[in-house]
């Protein structure tokens, strides 16, 4: 059940417009006879700039990553079982720039009394799916992280999804059918408990060796799944409300990383490409005026959601971004794929569907490499969610789809640097 709310947390919304310690050198003492300064060896630095920076800055670059819960898929153990390591090894060879791990909320602290179990067994199916490889949670996750950390690449992005039911808001505005707690944003005397979540998760990542560098406050907050209500009134004329409880959540993380020993970022946004304005959706710029300047331009980059073939909100975007005063802001596109990025639908046009959905997607790649703009992509997921089927890898582990080998190709195996020259061609 968890791995089903965990499913449909992250997958609730797609891309479409529809809802869903130091050491010192001690001072010599004076001598009558001065006795020479040791000078320490300098350690080279980087031929050009490091992965962070690339992240962090506007340019003709792109970094390739992956969203991906299972850490059977990442870690780089011997005794990952079959068929997990013949997948993990595939993706081993893309060696993705980012790793983004979602923090499913609910799952993880169910209970107000009791805090956040990090080490929850997981059973490691995709829902009622098999195969199934079950591992411990995010303690697990980190630990994956961290094997492949060692190696070089895999700097995480942590996003926070889900409220739990003791955590939310009460019922208010314009709310779909169906909509539970967990769809809320959570109380304002909640955020204590937001707040050790991400503490209890960096101390973890520690024991782990893990770095947790950049963290996200919420998923897609301008759709209903993650942020319910969207607006007062069940007209999409009426003004959003969405924008002020998030607000209010990335104070809360700000403070939290602050707080916390270590280098830690945060990243504004993780938002649906909404465009039309409806009763149960709030648009991209509307979502983007909420905001204050101060967190938007205080932020390492905007992250936009952007599956193939959905909506471009990169102009709404640059303008959101000039009109806070930071449009040297980068953008990561945090959530993509080519498939079917939308909820309960499925793949259509067989082997040659696959082929074209695989083509498109070197375009927009290459398009994305060319936009000073975006300097990120990371692909949703490896293993495919037949929810929500925009995976590498069919739900079976029975083979990959064509964009596996498109996205080998953009990884850091091919391309070390994401500053290295785009693929000329599409590897379908």
């Amino acid at each position: 059940m968890a791995g089903a709310a965990l499913a449909l947390a992250i997958t609730g919304c797609g891309g479409g417009d529809d809802p869903q310690p130091v050491q010192r050198t001690p001072s010599p003492t004076a001598s009558a006879t001065p006795e020479p300064t040791a000078t320490a060896t300098p350690k080279p630095k980087p031929a050009g700039p490091t992965l962070t920076e690339l992240l962090e800055s506007r340019g003709k670059h792109l970094a390739a990553g992956i969203t991906e819960q299972n850490p059977n898929f990442i870690s780089a153990s011997p005794q990952i079982p079959q068929p997990f390591a013949r997948w993990r090894d595939a993706l081993a060879k893309m060696k993705p720039a980012l790793y983004r791990i979602v923090l499913y909320w609910p799952s993880l602290q169910p209970n107000a009394e009791a805090p956040a179990d990090l080490g929850a067994i997981n059973g490691g199916c995709l829902r009622d799916k098999l195969p199934c490889a079950p591992y411990g949670g995010v303690r697990d996750q980190l630990r994956a992280l961290a094997s492949r950390q060692a190696q070089g690449g895999w700097e995480a992005l942590v996003v926070v999804a889900g409220t739990p039911d003791w955590a939310a808001r009460p019922a208010s505005g314009c709310e779909r059918s169906g909509t539970s707690a967990r769809n809320r944003m959570p109380r304002a005397d909640a955020l204590t408990a937001y707040r050790e979540l991400v503490k209890s998760t960096l101390a973890a990542a520690d024991r782990a060796g893990a770095r947790l560098r950049y963290w996200s406050p919420w998923n897609e907050p301008n759709h209903p799944f993650s942020s319910s209500p969207q607006r007062a009134r069940c007209t999409g004329a009426s003004d959003s409300v969405s924008a002020p409880p998030y607000v209010e959540v990335a104070g809360a993380l700000r403070r939290a990383l602050d707080e916390a020993p270590g280098d830690q970022r945060f990243v504004v946004g993780e938002l649906a490409a909404l465009v039309s304005r409806k009763r149960s959706t709030t648009t991209v710029a509307e979502f983007a005026r909420g905001l204050p300047a101060g967190l938007v331009c205080g932020a390492a980059a905007w992250s936009q959601h952007a599956y193939i073939g959905g909506a471009d909100v990169l102009r709404d975007v640059e303008a959101a971004l000039r009109a806070k005063g930071c449009d040297d802001k980068p953008v990561w596109i945090t959530e993509t794929g080519a498939g079917a990025a939308r909820t309960g639908t499925a793949r259509g046009g067989g082997a040659a569907g696959e082929k074209r959905g695989c083509e498109a997607l070197h375009r927009q790649l290459k398009a994305w490499y060319a936009d000073p703009r975006v300097t990120a992509a990371i692909q949703y997921t490896l293993r495919e969610d037949d929810l929500f089927p925009t995976g590498l890898v069919t739900t079976d582990l029975a083979r990959a789809y064509p964009a596996l080998a498109e996205w080998r190709q953009w990884g850091m195996t091919a391309r070390p640097r994401p500053t290295d020259p785009a693929p000329a061609s599409a590897a379908c």
